[in-house]
């Protein structure tokens, strides 16, 4: 996994339109790099099939088929739905490295990506997205 930075977002609005658009959760998630609490998302148990877009643009993101369960408390995929959707830029906040997952479009928050954790998923990643930052757009 090779972190991309340095990327110019196709989706730019100042901070007070984002303020505008977005809740104070939204906003503290995804223009913030807020977490939302564990097992409370909206799509932390979600089966249905469909495609989850960026809440802030509406750019798509993932898949309901590369999404799995690994009981972390939050959406979990092993693949985002193009590779171009995401960025991934180091985090060492909270005393940590991590891996921060991006919008491409817009450049919001959407969560960590982590790898070789034993999943058995085709990737070994699991992209741990915060589901404040996604919509569901359902195939039914």
């Amino acid at each position: 996994m090779k972190p991309v930075v340095g990327a110019t977002p196709r989706v730019v609005k100042s901070e007070q339109e984002w303020r505008q658009q977005l809740s104070p959760d939204e906003y503290a998630v995804l223009r913030q790099a807020g977490t939302e609490r564990p097992f409370t998302g909206e799509y932390t148990d979600t089966k249905t099939t469909g495609v989850y877009e960026c809440r802030a643009c509406g750019a798509e993101l993932f898949r309901s088929d590369t999404k799995f369960e690994s009981h972390c408390g939050w959406p979990s995929f092993f693949d985002p739905a193009d590779s171009d959707a995401v960025l991934l830029r180091e985090d060492r906040a909270m005393g940590m490295k991590r891996i921060e997952v991006l919008c491409a479009s817009c450049h919001s928050h959407l969560g960590h990506v982590f790898e070789g954790e034993g999943y058995p998923t085709p990737t070994d990643q699991r992209y741990c997205i915060n589901s404040i930052s996604l919509k569901l757009v359902s195939e039914s």
